[in-house]
């Protein structure tokens, strides 16, 4: 229901990201309720934004607290915004590259050697901001 393994829902659990999951008595399997499962909901989805583990955990802890973490949960969700567009800028930067690339041999099988240049000085031009992001 949720996306997402068991291998990780178990891990979760494991870690803490998720409180502990009621079993049954008799099978020992996990019987999630509603309230787990609208949990798991959004837990998917700060995973599908890419949020790392410990900031998820940030944020069910201040989910878990109440309204006076409202500032804490901004801050977290403000960071990911802020992160997820710097990687969207980064992607723009890949696909501009990919098509110079495309472009250049393009010109390299039409023999246009003038623009095959120009178009291998603006890939170039975009090395620095193809390097990986600092972490």
């Amino acid at each position: 229901m949720t996306g997402l393994p068991a291998s990780t829902l178990r891990y979760y659990e494991t870690i803490g990201v998720i409180a502990p999951i009621t079993r049954g008595e008799s099978s020992k399997h996990r019987l999630y309720t509603a309230d787990d499962l609208d949990l798991l909901t959004w837990v998917a989805c700060l995973n599908g934004t890419g949020m790392s583990v410990s900031d998820m955990k940030k944020y069910v802890t201040n989910r878990d607290a109440g309204p006076a973490t409202a500032g804490a949960q901004v801050a977290l969700l403000t960071a990911q915004r802020d992160r997820l567009a710097d990687e969207a800028a980064r992607l723009v930067v890949r696909q501009q590259y990919v098509q110079i690339k495309i472009d250049y041999w393009l010109a390299i099988d039409a023999g246009d050697t003038d623009r095959a240049a120009l178009l291998a000085s603006e890939a170039r031009s975009l090395t620095d901001q193809l390097k990986p992001a600092k972490a």
